[in-house]
């Protein structure tokens, strides 16, 4: 065993990866609970994929272990791998086959019998069997790859940026699904760079950039975050500006708009010594608090 590897159904150790000189991912460490939809957010670029791949043993990892179970997790143990449900990004199958081909293919694998869970995904995906996996659109593959990852009920399963190519409605049914997989008890990685995925489905979000985990936060720690957008209208502004020490903001004509993280009773009694016009104050969504973190 490794540390408090237990408490966690997926303890992620210190994985660095380079790619010759250039860096993938660097000394990130994090575990995922049991039952809990982890959110894994950042913009393209920032290293996620590279940490699930690095996760999944689809990559040698330059450093750092994964624990999967309480147990060491690597390439060769194919048993833990059946316990694990994995949608990469793009999805890459056997171009000649088509989709009951296929989908009886990966029944094999297992010894349980998965076929009406195999049925009841198809269905409620509108997915057609008798297409050829070349001839398949992104959101149709996307659905295949949807059902061969949930059709064995996982312990486990890690989603990168999962609903790319789903239209609208087939985005809600995949929510949908998710949520009935929580309520199984399922553990849930999720990955996106789609800000507003993370708040419908998740309990914890981490936020990678860069390669580096910035945070780990609760989505209700989130949401309490101090931070506002301050808008002022005033013939001061240059002295407002440099009273709150301001560096980044939008102004417009005697109109000035900036982030605020201040408390807001600090910020008044500021302003109070300047002839104020107009003050507004915007509580920050969701999607800024994000943000925030990436300037």
């Amino acid at each position: 065993m490794y540390g408090d590897a237990m408490e966690n159904i997926l303890e992620i150790k210190k994985i660095t990866k380079y790619y010759g000189t250039v860096l993938g991912v660097r000394n990130l460490s994090l575990g995922l609970k049991s039952g809990e939809v982890f959110g894994f957010i950042g913009p393209n670029g920032a290293g996620k994929s590279t940490t699930i791949r690095s996760v999944m043993n689809f990559i040698n990892k330059t450093s750092g272990e994964v624990y999967f179970m309480g147990e060491l997790f690597d390439k060769n143990d194919i048993d833990k791998k059946k316990l694990i449900g994995y949608l990469p990004s793009e999805i890459n199958l056997y171009d000649d086959l088509t989709v009951k081909e296929m989908l009886d293919y990966h029944e094999t694998f297992y010894k349980e019998n998965i076929h009406n869970k195999r049925c009841e995904l198809v269905k409620r995906l509108e997915l057609d069997e008798t297409k050829r996996i070349e001839d398949l659109s992104l959101g149709n593959s996307k659905k295949l790859g949807i059902v061969l990852a949930f059709m064995h009920s996982p312990k486990l399963l890690i989603l990168d940026e999962p609903t790319s190519g789903l239209d609208p409605i087939m985005q809600q049914v995949f929510y949908d699904l998710l949520k009935e997989e929580k309520e199984k008890g399922t553990t849930i990685f999720y990955s996106t760079h789609i800000l507003s995925e993370i708040s419908k489905i998740c309990d914890r979000v981490g936020i990678i950039k860069n390669g580096e985990l910035l945070n780990i936060e609760t989505i209700d720690e989130l949401k309490k975050k101090n931070l506002t957008y301050i808008t002022i209208e005033s013939n001061d502004l240059d002295s407002i500006i440099s009273k709150l020490k301001l560096y980044e903001y939008e102004e417009n004509d005697n109109t000035i708009r900036f982030k605020n993280n201040m408390n807001s009773n600090d910020l008044i009694k500021i302003l109070s010594e300047f002839n104020i016009e107009r003050l507004l104050i915007e509580e920050a969504t969701l999607e800024d608090v994000f943000l925030h973190y990436y300037k």
